[in-house]
This record gives C-alpha cells, structure tokens and sequence, in this order.
C-alpha cells in the first residue's frame, strides 16, 4: 500500500469520529485541523523512517545440504535469522526452552518455505544439564554444523539465579552458550568452512570489564551492569574463540542488532506500560528496527562469503565496528575462558538459591 493510500485510510476513523464528538461546526473544524495535524505526524512519521533507513543483507547465497542451529528463535530476530535461512534452503534447528511456542514458529516458517527441514529442539540456557542433553543429542544424531547462532537471550531481570546456582543473565547470555559452543565444536570443525555468531549488543560498552571479583554479582548486583557484562562476555568470547580456533576453519563473530522492537525487555516496567507505550509509539516506529531488520546484521555475518575468512570481529548495521576497549582486552578474554570452563565443568559452583 502507498504511503498516500495508507493515510487516506487512516484519515476516515479521525474525520468520522471526530466529527460525530464534535456535535458543532466549530468543534468539528478544530478536528479538522486535529485530524491534518495528526496525518501530517503520522505522514512525517514515515519519512523520517525512510530516511533515517536500515542496513539490509542482500546476499543470495543458498545454503541447501547445510545445518544451522539457532538459540532463542520463536520470537523476535531469532524467528526472522531462522524463517531467512530456511528459505535460503538450510536444515534449520530451533534451539528453545518454550517448546509450545518454538512448535507454532515452526509451523509459520515450515508454511512459509513449503519445507518440514525445520526441527524444534528442546534447550535451556539456563541449565548445564539441558545444554549437555541437546548436545548429546544433536552430535550422536545430526551429520554436520555449518553455522551456530548464539541468539537467545535475557535482559535487565531482577536478581535471578540459573538452574546451576549462576546469576541469570551472565549465566544464560554466556555461560549457557560457552558450553553450548564447546560441546559442538567437534561438530563444527569436521562442517568447515563453519560460523559461530554472538548476538551481543552495543550495551557491552556500558561497562569497564568483567568484574572477576565478583563474577556472580552476589556482592552487589544492578540488572543493567549485569546485561552489559553479559554482552561483554560474549565479544571477549569471540575473541578467545578466534585465537584457539586459528587454522581450524571455524570463524567466529560478535555482532550488534540495534535497538529493537522485541520481546528482550519483558523485565523492564516502563517499557512495558501500557501509557509509556502509548505514547512514544510515534518514536518507537521512527527509531526502533522491526525484527526483520534486526537480524540483518546476524545474516551477514552467517553468510558474507567477503567474511569467510575473517574472525574475531565485531559488526554492527552489516559493517565491521570497533567494540569498547575492554571488549578489545585479549587477557580478559583468556582470562574469562578459563573461568567459564571451571564453571561449566562444575570445578567452581555456586549456590542454587538466592
């Protein structure tokens, strides 16, 4: 539909009901004015999107015979990386806890590409024994990993802890997919050329480093510092990943999506006020990426045949970015794996309640 035709569309419920309120002449020339007023913001609204735009991976590349698995793909950029790669030919595996909903996005995608290579598999990031069950699983049952997408993820929670005693957020966002990582890199070394790409986020910068000292934030713990070391950890990931993997045909990337419209910050109130809502739709629209654009980034990053041999960086809009300096700290990485096999190979534990 053209912007023309949509707004003339969206003009009939403001001059009809504008003037049935009105009850006089004067009244309903005030809803005129209104009614232009807001045609012309919702007009602006729309302009201002095209000109503000979006980067778009229009790579052609097809992916029939290859394997992909994806965390945290029923909603959001995760659904949209997953409905792409799976029209682009691939055997796509839907790594979710929520079963019921993993299920119904499968069915959509399924729908959409006229193909049944769309598997839901049970996985709880939360969860060593979960994460291990998958990997068990998939490594004695699937031929090959061409590409690893660590996708899922959770945001400014309340203080939480994981099935193993680890705060939520460190826990899920980088724990759970160090180990997933690890227990499929056998996998992904006999698919190469393969990928690893880290859904991390811009929020990394808001943070000096890993605070080692406190690595479970049992100390002190604020939801925002939490998810920026959480996306910290999964850049500080790749970077370790790349240095060990060297020659190995396995590539790794970190990636920022951009501000998105999705369910991520299901744990912050005011994002989830019905008024707040309301009224920044307006600049919601302008300034927050749909989740297909969203996952732009993901799918260059899964695809770009000019980045099969590069490792270890960090994109943003589909181009490379450079991340804070202490994403950039090659020590910390090191430093951060081998804390995170510790924790994972159950040498370092924590408590299961708060």
């Amino acid at each position: 539909m053209s912007l023309a035709s949509f707004l003339k569309k969206l003009s009939v419920p403001f001059f009809t009901g504008g003037f049935m309120i009105a009850g006089t002449s004067a009244l309903g020339l005030c809803t005129v004015y209104t009614d232009a007023a807001i045609i012309a913001l919702v007009g602006g609204g729309f302009l201002a999107r095209e000109l503000i735009g979006y980067a778009k991976y229009n790579g052609k590349e097809k992916l029939n015979g290859k394997t992909v698995v994806i965390t945290g793909c029923n909603t959001g950029i995760g659904f949209e990386t997953a409905k792409d790669l799976a029209q682009r030919g691939a055997r796509i595996i839907m790594a979710c806890r929520d079963m019921e909903r993993c299920e119904a996005a499968a069915s959509k995608i399924k729908d959409i590409v006229n193909s049944n290579n769309v598997i839901c598999k049970k996985l709880d990031l939360s969860s060593f024994e979960s994460i291990r069950a998958f990997c068990d699983e998939f490594n004695r049952t699937e031929a090959r990993l061409d590409i690893l997408i660590n996708n899922a993820g959770v945001m400014m929670c309340p203080r939480m802890l994981t099935k193993d005693g680890l705060e939520m957020q460190l826990g899920t966002n980088h724990f759970g997919h160090f180990l997933l990582t690890n227990l499929l890199l056998d996998k992904l070394k006999a698919s190469r050329p393969s990928r690893i790409v880290a859904v991390s986020s811009r929020a990394h910068t808001r943070t000096q480093g890993i605070n080692f000292d406190d690595i479970n934030s049992e100390k002190s713990y604020e939801k925002m510092t939490a998810y920026s070391q959480s996306k910290l950890a999964n850049i500080l990931h790749v970077k370790e990943l790349t240095r060990r993997l060297e020659g190995t045909g396995v590539t790794a990337y970190a990636l920022h999506p951009g501000v998105v419209a999705t369910e991520l910050p299901r744990h912050i109130a005011l994002a989830n006020n019905p008024i707040i809502l309301f009224l920044t739709a307006p600049l919601r629209y302008i300034l927050l990426k749909t989740p297909l654009e969203g996952a732009q980034t993901t799918l260059a990053c899964a695809l770009n045949p000019a980045w099969e041999t590069i490792s270890g960086k960090y994109y943003s809009d589909c181009k490379e970015k450079e991340p804070s300096l202490p994403a950039q700290d090659a020590e910390a990485a090191k430093r951060l794996w081998d804390v995170s096999v510790e924790i994972t190979e159950g040498k370092r534990t924590f408590k299961t309640s708060a």
